[in-house]
């Protein structure tokens, strides 16, 4: 198994790092920061990161010797080769993830359900701890997006009261230029409907105010 190790993450190479879905601090020892590659490892953790098609969340990966006593973790374990991960379980079906894990050639698998994580390695074959409890239903169902009853529908209301008004402000503008053409009793009126259009113009943009309103606020909750 090639193996390179870094005094730091930061000292890697761009060049020399093919994994897109991760980073060297990801993997890097939690304590000082130090490193190392497994390439064989770091190459079936991406396959899985592939497979599953969700991102995996590294909660720890190296160890170097003085994070791996600070931790109690025994002499040679694999996580201070470099060939082994803990992953949380909080985005993941933990048994879909073990059957992903497996069929891209992980081999090592402890289970952590109350830390909420599993940890995976190269092998050789083995398992430990309490297995996950069974989930009924592994993450909320995606529901259809609502649509809004018609008769309580916000930008119907706010298109109709803006339609009605554009309808009540266009015929008071007929009506002052019919008037504005008599000379009668009436004339006087004239000035009174201009401030009335003007009543209906706003109650207009007022409605297609409430109707765009309603649509944005729609499109944020997926109501389209």
């Amino acid at each position: 198994m090639p193996t390179t190790t870094y005094a730091h993450y930061r000292d890697v190479p761009d060049s020399d790092w093919r994994w897109p879905s991760f980073s060297p601090a990801e993997i890097a020892s939690r304590g000082e920061g130090a490193i190392r590659i497994n390439t064989e490892a770091m190459d079936k953790l991406q396959s899985l990161r592939n497979r599953l098609g969700k991102p995996l969340i590294v909660r720890s990966a190296y160890r170097s010797p003085a994070h791996n006593r600070a931790v109690g973790g025994a002499p040679a374990y694999k996580h201070m080769q470099g060939t082994a991960f803990d992953i949380a379980m909080s985005n993941h079906d933990p048994v879909a993830f073990e059957a992903a894990a497996r069929a891209v050639g992980f081999l090592g698998f402890g289970y952590y359900p109350r830390s909420g994580f599993m940890h995976i390695d190269l092998g050789p074959a083995r398992s430990w701890g309490d297995p996950f409890p069974p989930r009924a239903t592994p993450f909320v169902p995606e529901l259809a997006p609502a649509r809004e009853v018609l008769a309580d529908s916000r930008t119907l209301r706010g298109g109709g009261a803006a339609g009605a008004a554009t309808v009540g402000a266009t015929g008071v503008e007929v009506a002052q230029l019919v008037l504005a053409e008599t000379q009668s009793a009436i004339q006087p009126l004239v000035p009174y409907l201009d401030t009335l259009r003007w009543v209906f113009i706003a109650l207009a943009l007022t409605g297609i105010a409430v109707a765009i309103h309603a649509r944005v606020d729609d499109w944020k909750r997926g109501q389209r």
